[in-house]
C-alpha cells in the first residue's frame, strides 16, 4: 500500500513563490563571468605553488593571473551592464509620480490661464 501512494505523488512539484528566471543575456553574461573567475582562481593557486616550489613557471602564471583578474573583474562588471541594459529596454517601465504629474498639470494650468489674460487685455 505505501508503495502505491508513493506512485500516486508526484516527483517534482514546482514552487511559484521563489525568484524569477533571469533573463537569458543576463544569465549567459552571469555564467560567462563565473567561468572566467574560477579560471582565474585556479590559475592564481598554481601561480602560488609554482612560487613555493621555485619553479620556472611561477613568473609567467604570476602574470597571466594579473592579466586574468582584470578580464574577470571586466565580465562581473559585464554582468552588472548587461542586466541595466536589460531593465531599460525590457524591464521596468518609469512612469512620473502622479505628485509631480499634479504639479505639471497645476503649472501648465496656470501658464495657460495667464495667456488667456494677456491675450484678453491686448
Amino acid at each position: 500500500m505505501e508503495h502505491e501512494s508513493r506512485s500516486a505523488r508526484q516527483l517534482w512539484v514546482d514552487d511559484e513563490k521563489g525568484k524569477q528566471r533571469m533573463p537569458d543575456p543576463v544569465r549567459t553574461a552571469a555564467v560567462r563571468a563565473v567561468m572566467i573567475t574560477s579560471v582565474t582562481l585556479v590559475q592564481g593557486v598554481v601561480a602560488f605553488f609554482c612560487t613555493v616550489a621555485g619553479s620556472w613557471l611561477a613568473f609567467p602564471m604570476t602574470v597571466s593571473s594579473v592579466a586574468s583578474t582584470v578580464v574577470a573583474t571586466w565580465s562581473v562588471l559585464d554582468v552588472w551592464i548587461t542586466r541595466q541594459v536589460w531593465r531599460q529596454r525590457n524591464g521596468v517601465v518609469s512612469e512620473p509620480s502622479s505628485t509631480a504629474r499634479q504639479l505639471r498639470r497645476e503649472r501648465r494650468a496656470e501658464g495657460r490661464s495667464e495667456t488667456a489674460r494677456l491675450s484678453e487685455a491686448a
